[in-house]
């Protein structure tokens, strides 16, 4: 008789990810009972320690989350929205979760911080199943440490709302590619990060137009349509514009120069910009670079978008590269350097980690110095050292003090060598040969069969 089945299911599995079908490796990764009950133990733990920190032992970088709750209270007080109603400094989308912490009320800070710390850690859960839904827990456990390195940040700001989203959306990229862009595009309209790994989406897939255009369209218009239903339509792109009106932020890569120069020369300040919430530095040419950065990211991202196109349809491993290369270039190449911004290169590799040694081919030996291991590795040295910066360290960075001023260079140096490894990582994934055309969400061809008949094995 003809062993038919496990050649078909080889053979759909060659053709849905390129790779032949091989036995799980690392078994010390696989998920079991024990291991379950320990990743339920650390999630418990490391959202239980930076709900303490921010709510109790430094309450003052929670601020972020009381300004929303004043905002939603104002709201349903005043009847006085943002974007509806004023310019706001965030995306329209991201009034929803702000108003979701508040179905508790908004009258209490400390009750609508821990309603917004229930909230991330509901929307963390789910993100956590997801990467583990393999039965791989490595990508679970480094995303864990990474918040837990980086602190209140990681959970206190917009992007404690963005990043499991994000992780859910790359998790499930090439499977659910529409579904993924729609994702991608709710998270651009919480904060703008998460809509610039459209790109990277729509080279992986083999219908960009079906597939990543036209869901993240269909989820605009319906964002738009509400915004413009509400009186807001004014208003709707004004966080653009008070993004541009920004200065030179203190804890930005291209601000590190004047940050190590501020503790040795009267000409260079580090100033508190109230309109905003920030610290900013001004000094000899400060201004020009920043009114150059803009132009220079739009000019790098161009180019990173024609490297990501060449690797189009590299499988998971060049997806996840040029998602993780797309931040970091925001990151390096921002005005902006807000510590939350660490949390955007997260996502990537916790996948990555997550998909290692399942339905991608081994990195050839000249890629292990770039490889996902080490980009971890450097990635949570920079978690890290941005919490050392903030909130620890913070005062010492606005006042310029040469030890911190150091601190904060070191870790802006790492992410510089993270957007260049990263960089690198999609440059060589373009080289590969492409893979075999995945059945895309919804296809209909038929997974192509070969001529030949497969060998005939006899039973007994």
């Amino acid at each position: 008789m003809v062993d038919k089945a496990p050649t078909e299911s080889r053979l759909r599995h060659t053709v849905q990810t390129g790779s032949p079908r091989s036995p799980a490796t690392g078994s010390r990764h696989t998920l079991t009972i024990g291991s379950s009950l320990a990743l339920l133990a650390g999630f418990l733990a490391v959202h239980a320690w930076l709900t303490v920190l921010g709510t109790r032992i430094k309450p003052e970088t929670f601020n972020d989350i009381d300004l929303y709750r004043w905002w939603v209270a104002n709201g349903f007080a005043a009847h006085s929205w943002p974007v509806f109603d004023f310019p706001w400094v965030y995306p329209a989308g991201a009034i929803a979760p702000m108003v979701a912490a508040g179905a508790e009320g908004t009258s209490a800070t400390t009750t609508y911080e821990l309603a917004w710390c229930a909230l991330v850690m509901a929307l963390d859960a789910l993100a956590i199943l997801v990467l583990v839904r393999r039965g791989r827990v490595r990508g679970a456990w480094w995303w864990l440490g990474f918040q837990t390195l980086l602190g209140v940040v990681a959970i206190g700001r917009l992007e404690g709302i963005t990043a499991p989203i994000t992780v859910i959306a790359l998790s499930l990229a090439l499977e659910r590619p529409r579904l993924s862009a729609a994702l991608l595009t709710a998270g651009a309209w919480i904060k703008i990060a998460p809509g610039a790994l459209l790109i990277a989406l729509a080279s992986a897939v083999r219908r960009p137009v079906r597939d990543v255009i036209v869901p993240a369209a269909v989820t605009c218009a319906a964002v738009v349509g509400a915004v413009v239903a509400g009186g807001g339509a004014a208003n709707l792109l004004s966080f653009l514009k008070v993004q541009g009106n920004r200065g030179l932020q203190v804890e930005s890569v291209a601000a590190t120069p004047w940050v190590l120069a501020a503790s040795s020369r009267h000409d260079v300040a580090i100033a508190y910009n109230t309109s905003i919430n920030t610290y900013e530095v001004s000094g000899p040419g400060t201004m020009q670079v920043n009114a150059s950065l803009d132009a220079l990211l739009l000019v790098a991202l161009t180019a990173l978008a024609m490297l990501i196109w060449r690797a189009r349809r590299r499988g998971s491993h060049a997806l996840l590269a040029s998602a993780l290369a797309t931040s970091a270039l925001l990151i390096v190449l921002n005005k902006v350097g807000s510590p939350q911004f660490a949390s955007w290169l997260a996502p990537p590799v916790a996948v990555a980690l997550s998909r290692v040694g399942d339905d991608d081919a081994p990195r050839p030996p000249r890629e292990r110095w770039h490889s996902w291991p080490v980009l971890a590795t450097l990635l949570l040295v920079v978690a890290g050292l941005t919490q050392a910066v903030y909130p620890f360290g913070y005062s010492g960075v606005v006042n310029a003090e040469r030890g911190m001023g150091l601190v904060l260079a070191t870790r802006n140096l790492l992410l510089v060598v993270v957007l260049v490894l990263a960089v690198v990582t999609v440059v060589r994934a373009g080289d590969d040969p492409p893979e075999a055309d995945a059945l895309g969400e919804g296809d209909d061809d038929p997974v192509h069969v070969p001529t030949e008949r497969p060998p005939i094995r006899m039973s007994g």
